[in-house]
């Protein structure tokens, strides 16, 4: 009698646990839980309706359940960031969000900023939010990842004996990263900002904001990160070495403004055939012939682009190894296996 009082009694106990289990789960509007942070369906709607195109074709159900899948995945891995962050201490200051917030405000009236903010279904302490976020994680990862990052004489020696043939140039060729803001968005094609013109007007003033940037020093590869709206964005804007012919077979617009730089020498903003906006940074320039590894510049090519794949091996995995060691629940992948893709319904 007391075995069964004992068995009947962990029955009654996992039954209790079981519904406890039950009730915790979130209502509908949370999408997913990262170490107990809910990121709610309304995060991801507002990022939704900021990368679609309103004057695109429509998108079909699967399609807008696909985008929606991969933003609450990137806020995910924006909580995980911003957690890890919060733990050492490195998340950004209210001043520095001020004065990010000040700068990304400052080229539009107050009446554009509103009319944007409108749109957008933003608000003021959302765009805030995200400032503190990006700028914190930007933190952690210059701390962890960037400032640990060194490439050595013998490392860049071995590249160079084993990719020889890269060393011996036929023709001139042109090292270029560019920024570009296109007046029609593309929907497929996003920067870290997510900052897209969606007018005339708008690209025009983007670009010379842009332009106003980096003349006061702001770091190219990185605008390009935040801003430009190219598939070359997640890469800084890198296009890589571009020989004499492949100019020549391009906008001669374009051409002739990558002819008329020097090494080092950022573009002003160039109105190509195909409409928009592109900045054009010439990285290096190297004529036709032979390169040998004690060239100062053959060394910081290389150097360059070694610790460009190490940052992104040590990014990948370290986002890796942060997310496994949090506790991410994703009710919206969950809803979509159990309902074969039908559900949420779209708003």
């Amino acid at each position: 009698m007391k075995r069964s009082a004992i068995i009947l009694a962990a029955l009654a106990l996992g039954t209790l646990v079981a519904s406890c289990k039950k009730e915790a789960v979130p209502g509908p509007d949370v999408w997913a839980t990262v170490n107990g942070k809910e990121i709610l369906r309304s995060e991801v709607e507002k990022n939704y309706r900021v990368r679609v195109n309103p004057s695109a074709p429509t998108p079909s159900h699967e399609e807008v359940i696909s985008l929606k899948l991969n933003i609450l995945d990137e806020l995910i891995n924006s909580e995980i960031m911003l957690d890890r962050a919060s733990k050492l201490n490195l998340v950004a200051s209210d001043a520095e969000v001020e004065d990010k917030f000040a700068e990304s405000k400052s080229p539009y009236t107050e009446e554009e900023f509103q009319k944007k903010l409108k749109e957008t279904g933003f608000t003021v302490d959302d765009m805030k939010s995200d400032i503190r976020r990006e700028l914190s994680i930007e933190k952690l990862l210059n701390r962890e990842i960037v400032a640990k990052i060194s490439i050595t004489d013998q490392e860049i020696s071995n590249y160079y004996n084993q990719n020889f043939s890269q060393f011996n140039v036929k023709e001139t060729q042109y090292h270029i990263a560019q920024i570009v803001v296109t007046p029609h968005p593309d929907p497929n094609v996003y920067n870290r900002k997510n900052d897209k013109a969606a007018s005339p007007a708008e690209a025009a003033r983007k670009a010379a904001v842009l332009e106003q940037k980096l003349g006061a020093g702001g770091d190219f590869g990185e605008l390009a990160m935040d801003y430009s709206e190219d598939p070359t964005a997640s890469s800084g804007g890198d296009l890589g070495w571009i020989p004499q012919s492949g100019l020549d077979s391009g906008d001669p617009i374009l051409k002739k403004a990558v002819l008329a730089m020097q090494p080092g020498e950022i573009s002003h903003p160039i109105q190509p055939r195909a409409g928009g906006f592109i900045i054009f940074k010439l990285v290096a320039k190297e004529a036709a012939g032979k390169r040998e590894l004690s060239d100062p510049q053959v060394q910081e090519t290389v150097r360059s682009m070694l610790r460009s794949r190490k940052e992104q091996l040590l990014r990948a995995a370290y986002l890796t190894d942060a997310r496994d060691d949090s506790h991410v629940t994703n009710y919206l992948a969950r809803q979509i296996i159990e309902s074969a893709g039908q559900l949420p319904a779209d708003k």
